[in-house]
């Protein structure tokens, strides 16, 4: 483990080498899992701000699942989640033309429409954030899915391109670019230590 402040990283975050690969994966992690993408309290706020302005970018069967459901929904494992489409695809999903499953929230982001980029959570992945049992610490973990991020796995050992720098702009977005350099530095050293 890793600690910087009081944020503890799993030795994994440095070591495993990740990279998408969209093409095989089809943006799997957008419809797999038990529930939708865990949001921040914050991210409350955020997702009712976007709301209006993403709304075009949707399909209409998640336009129907959001006037039903609302724009995000509590999930007793999970906390505040974005909702689901039958418990599968993320209702902020949309289909590009080659069916890979993107974020309508990002592409409205990305069109300069919203300046809300998308969940943390969802930013992040494959690292997963969680705060400790006592509350005073953060602990941050590498999880990609064991199948559907095979894919990502082999394309990041290829490229060689560790997890943590993979998910670079999230990490600083989370935490702060001291902490980034912080992690980075880290991550150097130990890599010449086991040289």
């Amino acid at each position: 483990m890793i600690e910087i402040g009081n944020i503890l990283v799993s030795d994994q975050v440095i070591d495993e080498q990740f990279v998408c690969d969209l093409n095989k994966c089809k943006g799997g992690c957008c419809v797999d899992g038990d529930a939708g993408a865990p949001l921040e309290d914050s991210e409350l706020k955020e997702i009712r701000a976007v709301y209006d302005a993403v709304l075009p970018y949707l399909p209409e069967e998640s336009k129907i699942e959001l006037e039903k459901q609302g724009h995000y929904v509590y999930d007793q494992e999970f906390g505040w989640v974005t909702p689901t489409i039958n418990s599968r695809i993320c209702v902020y999903g949309i289909s590009d033309e080659k069916g890979i499953v993107k974020c309508g929230i990002e592409q409205a982001y990305n069109d300069g429409k919203v300046k809300w980029r998308k969940p943390i959570s969802c930013h992040l992945f494959p690292i997963r954030t969680k705060k400790s049992r006592n509350g005073k610490m953060e602990l941050v973990n590498y999880e990609p899915r064991e199948d559907l991020c095979k894919a990502a796995c082999t394309l990041g050992e290829k490229l060689k391109v560790p997890a943590y720098v993979f998910v670079k702009d999230a990490l600083i977005r989370k935490y702060g670019e001291e902490f980034y350099q912080a992690l980075s530095a880290t991550a150097k050293h130990q890599k010449l230590m086991k040289a």
